[in-house]
């Protein structure tokens, strides 16, 4: 068995018998004891009550974090003319269109989030299985498809975050970084809670919201009161 370092000892007896917490201890907790040697990320992760294989029970959606995420965010978007050149002074990294898709074809991805107006989806639409496993493809549900290029590449630099439910029933994301101060987290992860219960689908039947933990990257997990992180809604 592989002997645990001094800072993963000092972190789980600091997490020992604690669970349930309300939002904000836990968000403190974690952050307190995020002390790898770089600038950790603080996630969030929700079991939720459906089973996504039934089109009535998916969760997916969008979410802007007051806070903002921490993270750079390198935009690709596929448009020609006048949309490429707003997307282009709105700050993506990358713009095109037949020549983007044999880039991504060729395996090269350099992006974290792809944005398409819609006569670009016959392209784009070639791509599914490069980008759907990584959640890239280009979806209008989450605003990614759209002639509003510029706004969609502002919110995508400015701390959107995409949530979609996995086939376990759990939805998770990033919410900021350890070194936020403890009110930025604490916002963040109601945004994210808030949103999340905006998105329950028609077909969620009994408890939507079963389970909420916090973590941060290298970090142990703690459990969250789920009445207490919905209480600011």
């Amino acid at each position: 068995m592989a002997k645990l370092g001094k800072r993963v000892k000092a972190a789980r007896a600091a997490f020992d018998g604690k669970s349930n917490l309300p939002l904000a201890d836990a968000v403190a907790l974690v952050k307190a004891n995020a002390t790898a040697k770089f600038d950790e990320t603080v996630e969030i992760a929700m079991n939720l009550g459906v089973d996504p294989r039934h089109a009535d029970q998916m969760v997916r959606g969008t979410v802007t974090l007051p806070s903002g995420t921490g993270k750079t965010v390198r935009v690709a978007v596929f448009a020609r003319g006048p949309k490429a050149e707003e997307a282009e002074a709105a700050g993506a990294d990358i713009v095109g269109a037949e020549e983007l898709m044999e880039t991504v074809q060729s395996g090269k991805i350099e992006f974290d989030r792809c944005i398409a107006t819609p006569d670009m989806m016959p392209i784009v639409g070639r791509l599914g299985k490069v980008l759907g496993p990584r959640n890239l493809m280009p979806n209008p549900k989450v605003g990614t498809v759209t002639m509003d290029v510029a706004e969609a590449v502002k919110a995508a630099k400015g701390g959107q975050v995409q949530f979609k439910v996995e086939k376990a029933g759990v939805v998770h994301a990033g919410i900021g970084k350890a070194s936020f101060d403890e009110e930025s987290l604490l916002a963040n992860a109601r945004a994210f809670v808030e949103a999340v219960g905006k998105a329950k689908p028609a077909g969620a039947k009994g408890t939507y919201m079963k389970k909420i933990s916090l973590s941060s990257s290298m970090g142990p997990g703690v459990t969250v009161d789920v009445a207490d992180a919905n209480s600011a809604q």
